[in-house]
Protein backbone atom coordinates (compact mmCIF):
# COMPACT_ATOMS: atom_id res chain seq x y z
CA UNK A 1 0.00 0.00 0.00
CA UNK A 2 1.10 3.30 -1.31
CA UNK A 3 0.66 5.56 1.88
CA UNK A 4 1.31 9.02 0.20
CA UNK A 5 3.85 10.03 2.58
CA UNK A 6 6.83 10.77 0.08
CA UNK A 7 8.26 14.03 0.39
CA UNK A 8 7.18 14.71 3.82
CA UNK A 9 8.62 15.74 6.96
CA UNK A 10 7.99 14.32 10.46
CA UNK A 11 9.24 15.34 13.86
CA UNK A 12 10.23 12.85 16.36
CA UNK A 13 10.48 13.71 20.05
CA UNK A 14 12.43 10.83 21.74
CA UNK A 15 13.68 9.98 18.06
CA UNK A 16 17.12 8.65 18.80
CA UNK A 17 16.77 4.96 20.19
CA UNK A 18 13.97 2.33 21.04
CA UNK A 19 10.39 3.31 19.61
CA UNK A 20 11.70 6.59 18.23
CA UNK A 21 14.02 5.31 16.21
CA UNK A 22 11.87 3.02 14.68
CA UNK A 23 9.56 5.41 14.32
CA UNK A 24 11.90 7.56 12.70
CA UNK A 25 12.92 4.81 10.42
CA UNK A 26 9.88 3.46 9.29
CA UNK A 27 8.95 7.50 7.96
CA UNK A 28 12.17 7.39 6.13
CA UNK A 29 11.42 4.42 4.44
CA UNK A 30 7.89 6.11 3.22
CA UNK A 31 10.15 8.73 1.40
CA UNK A 32 10.08 10.96 4.80
CA UNK A 33 12.90 13.19 5.79
CA UNK A 34 13.03 12.97 9.52
CA UNK A 35 13.92 15.40 12.50
CA UNK A 36 14.44 13.73 15.60
CA UNK A 37 14.52 15.28 19.43
CA UNK A 38 16.51 13.60 21.94
CA UNK A 39 18.50 14.34 25.60
CA UNK A 40 22.14 13.74 25.90
CA UNK A 41 21.92 10.99 23.25
CA UNK A 42 24.70 11.66 20.39
CA UNK A 43 25.61 8.25 20.16
CA UNK A 44 21.82 7.37 19.52
CA UNK A 45 21.15 10.64 17.46
CA UNK A 46 24.21 9.26 15.12
CA UNK A 47 22.97 5.84 14.87
CA UNK A 48 19.41 6.84 13.87
CA UNK A 49 21.15 9.36 11.49
CA UNK A 50 23.12 6.89 9.73
CA UNK A 51 20.14 4.81 9.23
CA UNK A 52 17.80 7.44 7.48
CA UNK A 53 20.56 8.58 5.58
CA UNK A 54 21.49 5.30 4.09
CA UNK A 55 17.87 5.56 2.72
CA UNK A 56 18.49 8.23 0.75
CA UNK A 57 16.37 10.84 3.52
CA UNK A 58 17.60 14.04 5.35
CA UNK A 59 17.77 13.98 8.85
CA UNK A 60 18.04 16.62 11.42
CA UNK A 61 19.34 15.90 15.23
CA UNK A 62 18.29 18.59 17.97
CA UNK A 63 19.70 17.78 21.15
CA UNK A 64 16.87 19.53 23.82
CA UNK A 65 14.94 19.06 27.07
CA UNK A 66 11.49 18.62 25.56
CA UNK A 67 9.97 20.36 29.17
CA UNK A 68 11.20 23.46 27.60
CA UNK A 69 8.68 25.27 26.56
CA UNK A 70 11.29 27.66 24.11
CA UNK A 71 13.04 24.93 22.81
CA UNK A 72 10.18 23.24 21.49
CA UNK A 73 9.60 26.36 19.55
CA UNK A 74 13.30 26.82 18.65
CA UNK A 75 13.50 22.67 17.07
CA UNK A 76 9.69 23.42 15.13
CA UNK A 77 10.94 26.34 13.19
CA UNK A 78 14.24 25.18 12.77
CA UNK A 79 13.29 22.01 11.34
CA UNK A 80 10.78 24.03 9.13
CA UNK A 81 13.64 26.31 8.17
CA UNK A 82 15.96 23.15 6.92
CA UNK A 83 13.36 20.74 5.34
CA UNK A 84 11.07 23.25 4.51
CA UNK A 85 7.95 22.18 5.77
CA UNK A 86 6.56 19.87 8.80
CA UNK A 87 3.97 17.36 8.27
CA UNK A 88 3.76 14.87 11.05
CA UNK A 89 4.84 15.50 14.77
CA UNK A 90 5.27 12.40 16.90
CA UNK A 91 5.03 13.26 20.46
CA UNK A 92 7.27 9.94 21.74
CA UNK A 93 10.20 11.43 24.22
CA UNK A 94 9.36 9.70 27.83
CA UNK A 95 10.87 9.04 30.98
CA UNK A 96 9.94 7.07 34.40
CA UNK A 97 10.44 7.27 37.62
CA UNK A 98 8.73 4.53 38.93
CA UNK A 99 7.51 4.08 43.38
CA UNK A 100 4.08 3.59 44.83
CA UNK A 101 2.19 6.27 45.72
CA UNK A 102 3.07 6.25 49.51
CA UNK A 103 6.85 7.07 48.74
CA UNK A 104 7.38 8.69 45.13
CA UNK A 105 8.77 12.22 45.71
CA UNK A 106 7.70 15.62 44.27
CA UNK A 107 10.70 15.36 42.18
CA UNK A 108 9.69 12.05 40.41
CA UNK A 109 6.48 12.94 39.95
CA UNK A 110 7.21 16.60 38.57
CA UNK A 111 10.18 14.52 36.28
CA UNK A 112 7.62 12.40 34.78
CA UNK A 113 4.90 14.61 33.99
CA UNK A 114 7.15 17.75 32.80
CA UNK A 115 8.52 15.16 30.03
CA UNK A 116 6.02 13.04 29.27
CA UNK A 117 2.97 15.80 29.28
CA UNK A 118 4.16 18.93 29.30
CA UNK A 119 6.82 17.85 26.68
CA UNK A 120 4.04 16.37 24.23
CA UNK A 121 2.07 19.70 24.85
CA UNK A 122 5.30 21.65 24.29
CA UNK A 123 5.51 20.63 20.91
CA UNK A 124 2.37 20.73 19.84
CA UNK A 125 1.72 24.16 20.99
CA UNK A 126 4.78 25.06 18.72
CA UNK A 127 3.50 22.64 15.98
CA UNK A 128 -0.34 23.80 15.65
CA UNK A 129 0.29 27.36 14.06
CA UNK A 130 2.35 25.80 11.24
CA UNK A 131 -0.45 22.93 10.87
CA UNK A 132 -3.23 25.88 10.81
CA UNK A 133 -1.37 28.14 8.49
CA UNK A 134 -0.65 24.88 5.96
CA UNK A 135 -4.32 23.48 6.30
CA UNK A 136 -2.79 19.95 7.32
CA UNK A 137 -1.00 18.33 9.78
CA UNK A 138 -0.92 15.07 11.70
CA UNK A 139 -0.18 14.76 15.29
CA UNK A 140 0.65 11.33 17.23
CA UNK A 141 1.22 10.84 20.61
CA UNK A 142 3.02 7.77 22.50
CA UNK A 143 0.96 6.97 25.54
CA UNK A 144 0.67 3.43 26.91
CA UNK A 145 -1.87 0.95 28.14
CA UNK A 146 -0.94 1.89 31.84
CA UNK A 147 -2.88 5.72 30.75
CA UNK A 148 -5.94 3.15 30.18
CA UNK A 149 -5.30 0.93 33.32
CA UNK A 150 -3.39 2.33 36.08
CA UNK A 151 -0.55 0.28 37.12
CA UNK A 152 0.92 -0.35 40.15
CA UNK A 153 4.03 1.52 41.02
CA UNK A 154 3.49 3.96 38.16
CA UNK A 155 0.77 6.55 39.24
CA UNK A 156 3.22 9.37 37.90
CA UNK A 157 3.91 6.99 34.53
CA UNK A 158 0.14 6.26 34.30
CA UNK A 159 -1.12 9.76 34.72
CA UNK A 160 0.91 11.56 32.01
CA UNK A 161 -0.32 8.73 29.73
CA UNK A 162 -3.59 9.16 30.26
CA UNK A 163 -3.17 13.04 30.18
CA UNK A 164 -1.58 12.54 26.69
CA UNK A 165 -4.73 10.62 25.63
CA UNK A 166 -6.84 13.33 26.65
CA UNK A 167 -4.75 16.01 25.10
CA UNK A 168 -4.43 14.66 21.57
CA UNK A 169 -8.69 14.29 21.98
CA UNK A 170 -8.70 18.17 22.54
CA UNK A 171 -6.68 18.52 20.07
CA UNK A 172 -8.30 16.72 17.39
CA UNK A 173 -11.78 18.85 18.57
CA UNK A 174 -9.71 21.63 18.12
CA UNK A 175 -7.09 21.59 15.40
CA UNK A 176 -9.84 19.40 12.93
CA UNK A 177 -11.60 22.21 11.39
CA UNK A 178 -7.84 23.44 9.91
CA UNK A 179 -7.43 19.99 8.38
CA UNK A 180 -5.37 18.69 11.01
CA UNK A 181 -5.76 15.26 12.64
CA UNK A 182 -4.26 14.02 16.40
CA UNK A 183 -4.36 10.50 17.69
CA UNK A 184 -2.77 8.36 20.15
CA UNK A 185 -1.26 4.88 20.12
CA UNK A 186 -0.79 2.87 23.67
CA UNK A 187 1.68 0.16 23.33
CA UNK A 188 2.02 -2.66 26.36
CA UNK A 189 5.37 -3.38 26.77
CA UNK A 190 7.77 -3.25 24.19
CA UNK A 191 11.14 -4.78 23.53
CA UNK A 192 13.53 -1.37 24.07
CA UNK A 193 16.44 -0.54 26.01
CA UNK A 194 13.91 0.44 28.96
CA UNK A 195 12.01 -3.24 28.72
CA UNK A 196 16.17 -4.72 29.06
CA UNK A 197 16.73 -3.31 32.11
CA UNK A 198 13.55 -5.03 33.62
CA UNK A 199 13.71 -8.08 36.21
CA UNK A 200 12.74 -10.87 33.92
CA UNK A 201 9.75 -11.51 35.80
CA UNK A 202 8.04 -8.09 34.49
CA UNK A 203 9.06 -9.35 31.10
CA UNK A 204 7.36 -12.38 31.78
CA UNK A 205 3.92 -11.35 33.28
CA UNK A 206 3.48 -8.92 30.10
CA UNK A 207 3.81 -12.05 28.02
CA UNK A 208 1.61 -14.41 29.78
CA UNK A 209 -1.30 -11.24 29.71
CA UNK A 210 -0.77 -11.16 25.97
CA UNK A 211 -3.23 -12.79 24.11
CA UNK A 212 -0.07 -13.30 21.65
CA UNK A 213 2.04 -14.89 24.29
CA UNK A 214 5.12 -11.93 23.89
CA UNK A 215 5.52 -8.50 24.18
CA UNK A 216 5.75 -6.00 21.01
CA UNK A 217 8.48 -4.92 18.90
CA UNK A 218 9.77 -1.30 18.39
CA UNK A 219 8.13 -1.74 14.78
CA UNK A 220 5.05 -2.82 15.34
CA UNK A 221 4.22 0.51 16.89
CA UNK A 222 6.41 2.47 14.48
CA UNK A 223 4.10 0.72 11.66
CA UNK A 224 1.02 2.15 13.32
CA UNK A 225 1.87 5.42 13.98
CA UNK A 226 3.43 6.20 10.30
CA UNK A 227 -0.37 4.71 9.23
CA UNK A 228 -1.88 7.49 11.29
CA UNK A 229 0.17 10.05 9.66
CA UNK A 230 -0.89 8.52 6.10
CA UNK A 231 -3.57 9.30 3.59
CA UNK A 232 -4.62 5.57 3.98
CA UNK A 233 -5.93 6.56 7.79
CA UNK A 234 -7.59 10.15 6.47
CA UNK A 235 -10.72 10.19 8.29
CA UNK A 236 -9.19 8.93 12.05
CA UNK A 237 -8.77 11.57 14.67
CA UNK A 238 -9.55 11.58 17.87
CA UNK A 239 -8.82 8.07 18.92
CA UNK A 240 -6.09 5.76 20.87
CA UNK A 241 -5.01 3.07 18.92
CA UNK A 242 -4.18 0.20 21.50
CA UNK A 243 -1.18 -1.32 20.16
CA UNK A 244 -0.39 -4.54 22.76
CA UNK A 245 -1.08 -8.03 21.38
CA UNK A 246 -3.94 -8.39 23.22
CA UNK A 247 -2.42 -7.46 26.91
CA UNK A 248 -4.81 -5.12 27.88
CA UNK A 249 -7.60 -7.47 26.62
Amino acid sequence: MDLGLAGRVALVTGGSRGIGAAIALAFAREGCDVAAVHKDDQEGARGTEAAVRALGRRFLAFDADVADFAEAQRVVGETRDALGRLDALVCNAGVTRDRTLLKMTEAEWDAVIETNLKGAFNYIRAAAPLFKEAGAGKIVAIASINGLRGKFGQANYAASKAGLIALVKTAARELGRYGVRANAVAPGLVRTEMARKLPPEFVQAAERESALGRIAEPEEVASVVVFLCSDAARHVTGQCVVVDGGQLA
